[in-house]
């Protein structure tokens, strides 16, 4: 736990629980998504480390008390306030500020996942599966269709995947750090890409409590303007290098 001084006030701020990635090469995309999956791509990241779970209310709320800034829309709505819950409600600049501060606070890098970092985070180590827990459709998945009713649910109730990392491809959209290109993969870099240099919409990843098909497969991805916020649209950090 790290202790920071701020307005007078002691924060109390706990590290999120990080899971290893090793370096390595993996196929990211998709031949039987949508065009904007394809082409399927060999990518090779460098070793990072991802949150185990979706930044939390109670995770929020410490920069929140420490930072002075505004609570984001539903904060307040009981559909939304546990705080084991993630976070909705944020654009892109509120994520990266989160990932600003949180930094300085702990002395290590925290931002937000690329894109290919977080597929290959979410396959697991596996190759070409859809899910996080092979090709099984969403809805045979336990206790499918009683959740999710109301917003999502609180962080880590589903089994992890392989790499042990919680509600990958579900409860909430998480941002990425890459400006969104539809037609990217078929000019995309083969070690560590980033995204197009411009753009007009950022890139998420993951399922949607509220969507009619609630857990999304690995490959799929989705993007909106980076200052939009929506009780959807959640994330989660990463750290750069072992720890």
């Amino acid at each position: 736990m790290v202790r920071h001084e701020s307005n007078a006030c002691r924060v109390s701020i706990t590290e999120p629980l990080l899971i290893q990635i090793g370096a390595g090469w993996f196929s990211m995309g998709s031949d039987v998504g949508q065009s904007v999956e394809s082409p399927v791509h060999r990518v090779w990241l460098d070793s990072f480390a991802m949150a185990a779970t979706q930044v939390t209310i109670e995770e929020y709320a410490w920069f929140l008390d420490a930072t002075g800034n505004v609570p984001p829309p539903y904060w307040s709505d009981p559909n939304f306030s546990h705080p084991q819950q993630p976070v909705v409600g944020l654009s892109w600049f509120d994520a990266v500020a989160y990932c600003e501060w949180l930094s300085p606070m702990t002395g290590s890098h925290y931002r937000l996942p690329t894109e290919a970092e977080w597929e290959r985070a979410a396959r697991g180590g596996a190759e070409r599966m859809l899910f996080p827990w092979g090709d099984d459709p969403p809805f045979s998945r336990p206790a499918y269709h009683t959740r999710w009713k109301s917003g999502p649910e609180p962080v880590g109730q589903s089994q992890p995947n392989a790499f042990g990392l919680f509600d990958m491809c579900e409860n909430v959209h998480e941002w990425c750090s890459d400006w969104y290109g539809p037609d990217y993969y078929a000019i995309s870099s083969d070690r560590n890409p980033q995204g197009p240099e411009e753009g007009k919409r950022k890139a998420s990843r993951g399922g949607s409590w509220r969507h009619q098909i609630k857990i999304s497969r690995c490959s799929a991805r989705s993007s909106i303007p980076p200052e939009f916020k929506y009780a959807d649209y959640g994330f989660r950090v990463v750290c750069d290098g072992a720890r």
